[in-house]
């Protein structure tokens, strides 16, 4: 079982966090500071969730990304999901996500 690897990284008033690994319960910590610190930032404008590197995901983790949005609604940015693929972009379908996210 591989753990989550995150990385955030800010461009032109876009932040990405790219995931690589399992996102499931066990990421909530990491995942929130993660955007947490992102949210605080003023200049972060978009942001980016890149879960090219993620080979599966969990009701956990969708739930997370469901609060992320909430969060972000309260706030002026602006989201997206970026190479979802595979079981990711399955679950993701499933879940009807493409109504509430825009994916790229």
């Amino acid at each position: 079982m591989t753990t989550i690897q995150i990385k955030t990284s800010l461009e032109d008033n876009k932040a990405k966090i790219t995931m690589t690994g399992r996102f499931d319960f066990i990421s909530h910590r990491q995942f929130r500071e993660a955007y947490d610190e992102i949210l605080q930032n003023p200049e972060a404008r978009e942001i980016e969730i890149d879960l090219g590197g993620v080979d599966y995901l969990d009701s956990s983790a969708l739930g997370m990304l469901l609060l992320l949005r909430e969060k972000i609604g309260m706030t002026n940015k602006s989201m997206a999901l970026t190479n979802c693929r595979g079981v990711v972009q399955q679950v993701l379908e499933v879940a009807n996500f493409n109504k509430l996210f825009t994916i790229r």
